[in-house]
């Protein structure tokens, strides 16, 4: 009786997530690997962009963090559709990231020091300012005057939200107004700038801190850079709009690796206290 060919089963792929492709040096990775560098490359120093639920956990104490308002999420007040209505935008991020808008506002401790802390998540929406994410902010600010604690905001955002027009555009003037009524109290704020941080979140609240940081290599500025280049005629430098571009030209007052971030609050925490 013939026998029939032997043939090898197929070997099942890996899959792809098991792998990182570093946008720095290009270099291939295990994800695994670079997640426990807290997403910072290991050959290049490049740093990923994190979610929320990362930075939370290599910033706040283990335990101490609470959060505000969770259940504050917005509507549709223009009406607006572009290939989609604006609900069903809203929907779908919020299906994604299982949360009500782009940014997370809470309590928690650094080093045993309380902050009011608030998250910006780039991959709802590209982390856009709407009506939701600046009355978050604004309560940030607001909580934090009234309980004396210090306020620190990561953010990382695409700016305004283009679906809510003029009424995101209110907001930074709103989160500005809650900034300097904290300040009026005495009360620090200390903002960092993680990547990208543009538009009207550059122009508004990320800007406006006692102490303004960055992490390595974030990219930070109103306009885009090809705008710029068309309105004013001019070839801009390479690194133009880097968080190393903006420190050497006074935008900023440090850049701060991400395996320093925690203690370097902590460190700020500890000198920046609220006066009565």
């Amino acid at each position: 009786m013939p026998t029939m060919p032997r043939t090898e089963a197929p070997q099942p792929s890996p899959p792809e997530d098991l792998w990182v492709k570093c946008p720095g040096c290009r270099e291939i990775a295990f994800r695994k690997e670079v997640e426990r560098n807290l997403n910072v490359c290991l050959k290049c120093g490049y740093h990923h962009r994190l979610t929320v639920e990362q930075r939370l956990a290599i910033t706040a104490d283990r335990g101490s963090w609470r959060e505000l308002y969770p259940g504050l999420a917005g509507g549709d007040p223009l009406e607006f559709r572009d290939s989609k209505a604006y609900p069903e935008r809203l929907m779908q991020a919020r299906g994604a990231s299982g949360r009500g808008d782009a940014a997370v506002i809470g309590t928690c401790r650094i080093e045993g020091r309380p902050v009011a802390l608030g998250v910006m998540d780039f991959n709802f929406m590209g982390g856009s300012m709407g009506i939701v994410v600046g009355e978050k902010m604004a309560r940030l600010f607001v909580h934090a005057r009234a309980r004396r604690v210090a306020a620190v905001v990561f953010s990382a955002s695409g700016g305004a939200r283009m679906q809510e027009g003029a009424l995101s555009l209110m907001q930074m003037a709103k989160v500005s107004s809650a900034i300097a009524r904290l300040r009026d109290a005495r009360v620090p704020y200390i903002s960092v700038c993680c990547d990208p941080t543009t538009g009207g979140v550059a122009a508004s609240f990320a800007m406006l801190g006692d102490l303004n940081l960055a992490e390595p290599g974030a990219l930070i500025g109103f306009a885009g850079r090809r705008v710029i280049e068309q309105t004013i005629n001019q070839r801009l430098p390479e690194d133009f709009q880097k968080a190393e571009f903006l420190l050497a030209h006074g935008m900023l007052d440090a850049i701060v690796p991400r395996h320093q971030m925690r203690q370097t609050l902590a460190h700020l925490l500890s000198i920046l206290r609220p006066r009565r």
